[in-house]
């Protein structure tokens, strides 16, 4: 039998958790076999969360004054409570998970954000996207239109071969796919060059000089 001080640790403990939870699943795991309360632990804590089992007075003790205390008055027969600090989908689909393969495993109730919800409410809770889906959906909300454009881009070549590969087909470019020759202007012919000078020429078209007066 635990000690006063063991009880009181116990208790500080708890309301400690039960102060900082955004979402809290009361359950009942009466006729539950020691292999299933291993899987159960184990999907629990994947999923982020806490799973205990809990004496009635203790738990209610530890609930008052906690956003868990709604769930956690009046408890009767066998209790357990599964809690966590962040995501309330993913525990959710986690111990429904488990409750449909180990009948024994039964909710009673639950409270998210300081609110209490019914079995119906839990169930639905976890037929919703989990946080990772909804990151993912997002994300690809924000790249859709990126890869549109990156898409778009890479087409121009295709789309620019196709289109000239047409202009060909319909003769947009000429007959054959080649420029008319009427439309190319003829080059400009070039100046024809001066005709040499021999040394021979050049001495015959050089003027005499004129003879040396005699003195």
């Amino acid at each position: 039998m635990k000690k006063r001080s063991e009880k009181q640790a116990d208790l500080d403990t708890l309301k400690t958790e039960l102060a900082k939870v955004s979402t809290l699943i009361l359950t009942t795991f009466q006729g539950i076999t020691v292999d299933n309360d291993t899987k159960l632990r184990r999907a629990v804590q994947a999923a982020g969360g806490k799973y205990k089992v809990v004496k009635n007075t203790l738990a209610e003790r530890a609930g008052a004054g906690t956003p868990a205390e709604g769930v956690l008055k009046d408890l009767k027969g066998t209790n357990s409570i599964a809690f966590t600090y962040n995501d309330p989908v993913a525990l959710a689909k986690a111990l429904t998970k488990i409750a449909k393969d180990v009948p024994a495993f039964q909710f009673k109730a639950g409270v998210v954000e300081g609110r209490v919800i019914s079995i119906a409410e839990i169930q639905s809770l976890a037929n919703l996207p989990s946080k990772e889906e909804l990151i993912s959906k997002v994300m690809f909300l924000l790249n859709a239109p990126a890869q549109r454009v990156a898409m778009a881009l890479n087409a121009l070549p295709r789309n620019l071969a196709v289109t000239v590969s047409e202009a060909i087909k319909i003769n947009k470019f000429g007959s054959g796919g080649t420029v008319e020759k009427s439309a190319v202007p003829a080059p400009a012919a070039a100046p024809e060059a001066a005709p040499a000078v021999t040394p021979a020429a050049e001495a015959e078209t050089k003027p005499e000089a004129a003879p040396e007066a005699a003195q």
